[in-house]
């Protein structure tokens, strides 16, 4: 990304999330990471995170041997990449706001963003449905693909461990078991990543458009209550609210470690996945407010909502 261009618009007040980095290019996204690491601590040793974005690109691409290419067109390989470069930002952001993380901390913390959705991946010999069948329990299946990967990565068995607790974090449909008594770096940034897992989702300039994808996910999964696309549609902004709530208990720290790595990566002192979800939810409520009207009409960015069915944006 050509720097000048985005601090040119930044003298406009018109820099957006979607402006700095190509996301729908995986190699883009892992570059910046790379960028932002470099800035975490100069000589950060990028050999595990690597590894693991390697694999994930293999998985998700169908070139890995055991694996079907993902099937799952919201919990796709760009929300996969989405959920990485908002877990470095944070992880920048935590660093410059004098927060006590290790360079072992932050690589377990990336590898638990590249698969906590591995869970809706299909065996190679699995030819039915997709992987959205997974849905009720892919939290549990991300967990086992960390562990059995975690070693050809390079993690310790107490860094494996600590990932799939950081994956855990992202089961939105559940409250995490008493039993659970994780340290408080892995918590938190198990709860970072909770956060960064939905808000990457929700500040994705496709994100209205993927909810028709998500509907049918659901349908296959035979989770939540939608009665059709249009329904699961009128029904976001209800679940939009409830994500505030969710992630109510970091939503300080996440916009102070935001706001900190823009500020220094970029010259713009703003969390900018916080503009970006509100541009959406505006947008969204505006396209609801005739309830005669259809909202898939007003859903046309690249195309996406003619085509509901098939396999995964891999970029």
């Amino acid at each position: 990304m050509d720097q000048s261009r985005v601090f040119g618009r930044n003298i406009l007040n018109d820099i957006k999330l979607h402006d700095l980095v190509e996301i729908e290019e995986p190699e883009a996204v892992f570059e910046e990471v790379a960028i932002i690491l470099q800035l975490i601590s100069p000589g950060f040793d990028l050999k595990r995170v690597g590894s693991a974005f390697r694999i994930i690109l293999r998985i998700y691409r169908g070139h890995h041997a055991l694996y079907r290419a993902c099937t799952t067109r919201y919990h796709d390989l760009r929300h996969t990449t989405d959920a990485f470069l908002a877990t470095a930002r944070l992880a920048h952001g935590a660093i410059l706001s004098k927060e006590d993380l290790l360079d072992r901390d932050i690589i377990v913390a990336l590898v638990a963003a590249l698969f906590h959705d591995t869970g809706y991946i299909q065996d190679k010999s699995d030819s039915e449905g997709t992987g959205a069948k997974f849905t009720l329990y892919h939290v549990q299946r991300s967990m086992d693909f960390l562990s059995r990967h975690g070693p050809e990565i390079g993690l310790s068995t107490e860094e494996i461990t600590d990932g799939a607790t950081m994956i855990l974090y992202t089961d939105i449909k559940s409250a995490l078991p008493s039993s659970l008594k994780p340290s408080p770096t892995v918590e938190l940034l198990g709860r970072l990543l909770n956060a960064v897992d939905l808000m990457g989702q929700m500040a994705d300039r496709v994100y209205l458009e993927k909810l028709i994808f998500l509907y049918h996910e659901y349908k296959e999964g035979h989770v939540g209550e939608y009665e059709s696309e249009v329904d699961l549609i009128r029904k976001t902004p209800a679940f939009m609210d409830y994500v505030n709530q969710r992630i109510a208990p970091v939503s300080d720290l996440v916009n102070r470690f935001m706001t900190a790595h823009f500020s220094s990566r970029w010259g713009v002192s703003a969390n900018l996945y916080k503009e970006a979800i509100e541009r959406q939810k505006e947008y969204l409520q505006k396209i609801l407010a005739d309830p005669d009207a259809d909202p898939r009409e007003s859903l046309n960015r690249y195309g996406l909502a003619k085509n509901t069915r098939g396999f995964c944006v891999t970029g």
